[in-house]
């Protein structure tokens, strides 16, 4: 009675467990069958297994030939971490190098001790500014160097082994960095331009080897002569590396060009050549009896060496020649193009009423709305009319008094050229009315009003009105080499701290923490105290500064790497001049500082934009912060966020705002001295002048003023100390009233304060 219960309970399982019993007895039944090769896949894809899945994707027939006996599955029970901390890979410092892309041209010139101040200067003065790589070779030791050239002295004068040393050097050193090799004598004057427009049409894979030829006296063939300079590929180069010494031993009783042509025709089997893919190399013999003045011949005209020239004056005159023959070329190429315009423009939509002037040049821009509209500036002889710091007129000194001078004489030439053929001469009188503007797609404009004097075939002269038009055009933008500056440069952090500023200042040190101290990168804070007489009195009772100071022991014992050094001042007007004087004479030399205040949020990014856009002895750094505006007015309801928030209602970059500055000491150093020598010696100057002014008056160093997002200001009252000089503490005023909160946001603010009044007034009323 009592297994009957139990019975009834499992009967409902007995399928399950029948089924399972017999499919594990189907198996073990099958295993051995399988392991003997009864059941295969060839046998299965013999069979249906050809027909595809519904949902599967067909086998290609690679796939389907595909034999996996073989492969063996690895399964990693315990797979090792990636190791990430290992050793940086190596990066190399220019792009160029890791490409693998070369310089075009190094330039070889053999000279000697006698013609090394002479003639060398002279070619050097004439073609330096050609070249990105010019040497001087000379077989004589201890010879002085003229400044600005770089020589190479080999020891041995034996003219064919001082060619064989200067191809070796040059190899040695600049074979992985450049394509083409040229070598010429000081006694050669070069045309550099025409030259390295050579490389830009041949090829630098090829063998080339290229000059004026010379046929050999006991053999056929010809070689380069080198007088008239050489040209060699970089596949010449190479092989020359490689077949130098055999050449040195079995090649005798030469000169040096006959010598190097006698190697390549041996080991490489060419001549050298005066043509190469429809490139001519030219040149022309000079002798005592020419004058580069006056000779027109052809062959001088179109020559890109000139040889021999045994005086420096007549470098001189042979660059000044081919300058007008190239200038020549220029316009005359200039109005053939003109020409072609001409002659096409009734081909274009506008017709010949499309043309623009000047021919050639981009058409004025024009403005999409009244806020596009290029303003013309007025000027006269003697004064601006639009000044950079917003006062009516201003006097005309610089570049902008050498520009109006320029313009007036250049309209006066032009004028007398177009009337030349009626027999009419013009004489500047004075400038009635002039205007100027800058387009953006063409360049400078300018319209003049002269009252000139006109001169007649008859020789009578009047006084006559010419409105003039003129464009100083935008020319080919030419990149300027700038020094090499890394992110890794130490960065000096310079804090001022007054005693208004206190309570900032833990806000400070807990930002530099998170972006400097956690991450251990490579800037030191110093902390400036500064102190009112008065509080500096009571320093030993009561320092008002004491908290901060243990503050800065704190993080100093929670980062045992870091140190934050402060120093203490006493002012009654801290400027930034008077802080730098100090901490100046405390770093070295080569320190680059960055001054900052206690509300500013740095970031990585503006450190690292700090190191790169300061530049020791060549540019200084004055990034705008964006400042935010009073919490209590730009949001509605508290807590206010932790950090500042960035967008055109939260703040604004303050250009009236000086604060920060990035620098070098030695830059600092020397405007510093400079400012001291032209003000009266016994004359503070620490308070008529910022960072900024000082170093844009009274140094040569570019200033460079940029936004900068990533350098955030907290709201402070901002104080303005009456002490300072007039325009100072102008800017501070006007700092302070705009940094408040935008023109939108306060008259919002001033609507909703009239509707409260004009409610209260109306409630007293009803009452």
């Amino acid at each position: 009675m009592r297994r009957q219960p139990s019975m009834l309970y499992l009967r409902p399982f007995a399928p399950l467990l029948v089924g399972l019993s017999l499919g594990f007895t189907l198996c073990l039944v099958c295993l051995p069958l399988l392991e003997e090769g009864g059941c295969s896949w060839e046998a299965a894809r013999d069979g249906g297994a050809r027909l595809r899945k519904p949902n599967s994707v067909q086998e290609s027939p690679e796939l389907q030939n595909y034999n996996d006996d073989d492969f063996e599955p690895r399964i990693i029970t315990d797979p090792k971490p990636v190791k990430t901390g290992g050793k940086q890979p190596f990066r190399a410092r220019y792009i160029s190098t890791e490409l693998g892309i070369r310089e075009k041209l190094v330039v070889g010139v053999l000279t000697s001790r006698d013609t090394l101040d002479t003639v060398a200067v002279a070619l050097n003065k004439t073609l330096a500014h050609y070249i990105h790589k010019l040497l001087y070779f000379t077989g004589t030791r201890n010879v002085k160097a003229p400044g600005g050239m770089y020589v190479v002295t080999h020891g041995d004068d034996r003219p064919v082994w001082e060619l064989a040393q200067t191809i070796r050097y040059i190899n040695d050193h600049f074979h992985k960095d450049y394509d083409w090799t040229y070598l010429v004598t000081d006694r050669t004057y070069v045309q550099g331009d025409r030259v390295t427009n050579i490389f830009d049409h041949i090829s630098m894979n090829r063998d080339v080897y290229m000059g004026k030829r010379v046929p050999f006296l006991d053999m056929d063939g010809y070689y380069c002569k080198a007088g008239h300079g050489v040209i060699l590929s970089h596949s010449v180069m190479s092989t020359l590396q490689r077949n130098l010494d055999g050449c040195m031993e079995t090649i005798l009783g030469l000169q040096p060009d006959q010598w190097l042509g006698r190697c390549l025709h041996d080991v490489m089997g060419i001549n050298c050549v005066e043509e190469f893919e429809g490139v001519d190399y030219n040149t022309f013999e000079f002798y005592s009896g020419i004058d580069p003045d006056t000779e027109e011949s052809e062959a001088f005209r179109k020559a890109h060496t000139v040889h021999p020239v045994v005086e420096p004056t007549d470098f001189y005159r042979l660059h000044r020649r081919f300058a007008h023959i190239e200038l020549d070329i220029a316009y005359s190429e200039i109005e053939n193009i003109k020409t072609q315009i001409k002659n096409l423009s009734h081909k274009t939509p506008e017709g010949e009423a499309g043309l623009t002037w000047p021919i050639g040049i981009n058409p004025p821009f024009k403005p999409q709305s009244r806020f596009d509209v290029l303003n013309w500036d007025y000027f006269t002889e003697t004064h601006l009319y639009t000044c950079p710091d917003g006062s009516p007129k201003c006097e005309l000194h610089g570049i902008d008094k050498l520009d109006v001078e320029d313009i007036i004489s250049t309209s006066i030439l032009r004028l007398n050229d177009k009337y030349k053929k009626q027999g009419l001469l013009f004489e500047h009188v004075r400038l009635l009315n002039g205007y100027r503007r800058f387009d953006p797609t063409r360049g400078m404009e300018y319209e003049l009003d002269l009252l000139v004097g006109e001169t007649g075939q008859d020789g009578i002269r009047d006084v006559v009105t010419k409105r003039v038009k003129l464009l100083r055009p935008l020319s080919q933008v030419e990149i300027i080499p700038m020094p090499y500056v890394t992110e890794t440069t130490r960065l000096y952090v310079i804090l001022p701290v007054t005693v208004h500023e206190r309570e900032q200042v833990a806000k400070f040190l807990d930002s530099y923490a998170q972006v400097v101290l956690d991450i251990h990168e490579n800037s030191m804070l110093t902390v400036v105290f500064i102190y009112d007489p008065l509080d500096a009195q009571n320093i030993q009772e009561d320092d008002v500064f004491g908290m901060l100071k243990s503050m800065i022991t704190y993080y100093e014992r929670k980062y045992p790497n870091a140190k934050i050094p402060w120093i203490s001042i006493k002012t009654d007007v801290p400027t930034q001049l008077k802080i730098m004087d100090i901490i100046s004479k405390k770093h070295p030399v080569d320190a680059l500082f960055l001054l900052v205040t206690v509300t500013d949020e740095l970031s990585i990014e503006f450190l690292n934009r700090c190191r790169m856009n300061t530049i020791a002895g060549w540019q200084v750094f004055f990034p705008i912060h964006f400042a935010q505006y009073s919490p209590e007015l730009i949001y509605d309801t508290k807590p206010y966020p932790a950090t500042v928030e960035f967008g055109k209602e939260f703040g604004h970059f303050d250009i009236h705002a000086f604060d920060e500055a990035c620098f070098y000491n030695s830059d600092y150093m020397n405007t510093r001295t400079e400012l001291q020598k032209q003000r009266k010696s016994s004359e503070d100057v620490s308070e008529m002048y910022n960072l900024y002014e000082m170093f844009l008056k009274h140094s040569n160093l570019h200033v460079f003023r940029a936004v900068e997002p990533d350098l955030r200001q907290r709201f402070m009252p901002r104080t303005c100390n009456p002490h300072l000089s007039e325009d100072l503490y102008h800017s501070c005023l006007v700092s302070q009233a705009e940094g408040l909160a935008s023109k939108e946001q306060l008259a919002k603010l001033i609507f909703e304060h009239d509707n409260e009044m004009k409610s209260q007034s109306d409630n007293l009323v009803q009452s």
